[in-house]
């Protein structure tokens, strides 16, 4: 008898050490799937984010902005979509939100390897979700490849769908088409989005270049909520005129967010316009419009912020900026 309570006593013990083992176990698996985000940062203070108006509001219907960095083409630049770069963006450089620029048509790009560009994505995601940062995930493209941008947006949404971190941006920059036809695509894609996830920021892509945001505002998407519209400028190239289009379009009610820009010109190369762009710096943050600065890359060209593929993924040094590095960097750690 006295053998047989010790036997039960003991497989008490088992049971309740494999309970705990298995809820270490559950909780291990929910944290992994779930990247347990770290709290105190910016997606922990904000929320999911709205649109109000023309405004980005946060969780608590206030107006916010968010300041940020974007990736390079992942197909050219997948050595910095990692977690290590995406922390020291956060820490160091104070961003608030990273955009991964998932390119589409060039060669190694999503449509000839899918799987290697979901996995340059995943990375920064889950880095950025770990991190209580933002994340733009970005359909960079330039022309209208509408199922494979379907298909793509259904697996992230599914993927991504519980998390207030991710805004969606649908088309980089259309080039030489038309708002209609673009509308016609942006419906379509958004509709795929909002069938899994309800509420996240939905960013649209104009024509030209994502200038023609006053040619939107005339004839605006509707039935879908949470909707922004991209303006990208290049501030040697682009100036007044483009601010005078971006006024029109948010006089009309348009909600627009910056998520490219930079101080070069349009090519990415050639001189900085350091007056241009604290004279768009100064539009945005006066006008609350949420900007995203070109881009983490080592290409032989002005506006990529690190200096040559020696440079290390993380933890830069002056000389391993390039100037507009530099500069980009300075302007995030301002205290506003």
């Amino acid at each position: 008898m006295y053998l047989i309570f010790i036997l039960m006593k003991r497989l008490s013990y088992i049971s309740i050490f494999m309970l705990i083992c298995c809820g270490l176990s559950v909780y291990g698996s929910e944290s992994c799937n779930h990247h347990s985000p770290l709290s105190g940062g910016v997606v922990s203070k904000h929320g999911f984010l709205s649109v109000k108006g023309t405004s980005l509001v946060n969780q608590h219907g206030e107006a916010i902005l968010l300041r940020g960095v974007s990736f390079g083409w992942h197909n050219w630049w997948p050595r910095f979509y990692t977690k290590e770069t995406v922390t020291w963006l956060k820490n160091d450089w104070k961003c608030d939100v990273v955009r991964a620029a998932i390119g589409v048509d060039p060669q190694g790009a999503y449509i000839a390897n899918p799987q290697r560009a979901l996995d340059c994505l995943y990375a920064v995601v889950d880095a950025a979700i770990e991190n209580d940062m933002y994340v733009i995930i970005d359909w960079h493209a330039h022309h209208i490849r509408l199922e494979e941008a379907k298909a793509f947006f259904r697996l992230v949404a599914e993927k991504y769908k519980d998390y207030p971190h991710i805004i969606y941006e649908i088309f980089n920059e259309p080039e030489r088409t038309t708002w209609d036809l673009v509308k016609a695509y942006s419906v379509e894609v958004i509709d795929v989005i909002r069938s899994i996830d309800k509420k996240n920021i939905i960013l649209v892509g104009v024509p030209h270049w994502s200038q023609d945001v006053d040619i939107a505002a005339d004839d605006p998407i509707t039935g879908f909520d949470n909707l922004m519209y991209v303006l990208h400028f290049y501030a040697a190239s682009h100036k007044q005129q483009l601010r005078n289009k971006a006024n029109r379009a948010l006089q009309k009610g348009l909600p627009l967010f910056v998520s490219e820009c930079a101080g070069m010109e349009a090519t990415g190369n050639g001189p900085l316009d350091l007056q241009s762009w604290q004279t768009w710096v100064q539009w945005m943050e006066e006008h609350k419009i949420s900007w995203v600065t070109w881009s983490l890359s080592d290409k032989l060209e002005t506006c990529s912020m690190i200096q040559d593929p020696s440079s290390p993924i993380s933890g830069w040094k002056d000389g391993d900026l390039k100037e507009w590095g530099r500069i980009v960097r300075d302007e995030l750690k301002k205290v506003r």
